[in-house]
């Protein structure tokens, strides 16, 4: 039985993943109130007796990250190099969650796994730096999985902000300039559990892995989406550009991620992020 230790349990994917893990061995779920993870000795005495740990614990602001680079980096970075050299020193996989921000975001076509980062922001940086302390501590039992535009039933995100707002105002302005990969915290959650299923069996390879849905849109086709998926008009949703919202972040305007390495490990690409959507709309798996 496979002994797995989830960090961040209590957030928007910690708390879709702890149920999909507990099918497949005995699940710790450890929330922020239980384990602070830029506490070395407390991580080091948490994971051991894991097999693997998968790491959703993280800073999350992006625009705070701006002023407080340090901070981030003491949770995204210094952090999960605490939590690599204790699953070294357990003898466990660590399957750290990391993020698009990592690119620049000035490609014409999805990245590969290997394609050179340059984060344009603090958060991204941050984010950097722990994709190098896993791959430097763990170079065969660590595994990288960035993910990015997440939604779920628990927490804020963008799918749920459209479905408030959309009873709130007649019309919505929406991002066109911006792209990426709408990914359901659910279907990200089941690629993971299969992905932990493989490295802990020893076949699938260290290193980065992509999770997100298949195919593309913006923000503003993703707003268009949840309103028609809701019964909503999407006419109702207008384009406009990054310009009309200034953030102290700047965000890359293209977030599209390739997917190739997935066929190594034997588990199988997401689903296009329209039918997630549905899918999560027709379950009721995102709470506006």
């Amino acid at each position: 039985m496979i002994r797995w230790l989830v960090t961040g349990a209590g957030g928007m994917l910690g708390r879709d993943l702890v149920p999909v893990l507990a099918r497949h061995g005995r699940v710790t779920a450890a929330h922020r109130s239980m384990l602070d993870i830029t506490d070395r000795a407390a991580v080091a005495a948490v994971v051991a007796g894991h097999d693997v740990v998968v790491n959703t614990a993280s800073w999350t602001d992006v625009d705070g990250a701006e002023a407080r680079e340090e901070a981030a980096t003491a949770v995204n970075g210094r952090a999960v190099a605490g939590l690599a050299t204790a699953c070294a020193e357990a003898g466990a996989v660590l399957v750290q969650i990391s993020s698009d921000y990592v690119f620049a975001g000035t490609a014409g076509a999805p990245y590969p796994e290997d394609a050179p980062t340059d984060p344009v922001n603090a958060y991204g940086r941050s984010k950097l730096a722990g994709e190098r302390a896993v791959r430097e501590i763990l170079p065969g039992t660590g595994f990288v999985v960035r993910t990015a535009w997440l939604y779920g039933g628990y927490g804020r995100n963008f799918v749920a902000t459209v479905l408030r707002l959309a009873t709130e105002r007649e019309t919505l302005d929406v991002v066109d300039d911006q792209y990426g990969q709408p990914t359901w915290t659910r279907a990200l959650a089941g690629q993971l559990a299969a992905l932990g299923l493989a490295a802990a069996a020893g076949t699938a390879p260290a290193g980065i892995y992509h999770g997100t849905a298949s195919g593309q849109t913006s923000w503003f086709g993703l707003a268009r989406a949840v309103f028609a998926g809701a019964g909503l008009d999407p006419d109702r949703v207008r384009p406009t550009g990054s310009a009309a919202f200034p953030r102290p972040a700047p965000r890359p305007g293209y977030s599209v991620l390739g997917h190739d390495r997935w066929a190594a490990a034997g588990v199988a690409c997401q689903p296009p992020w329209q039918e997630q959507l549905a899918e999560a709309l027709r379950t009721g798996g995102i709470v506006a």
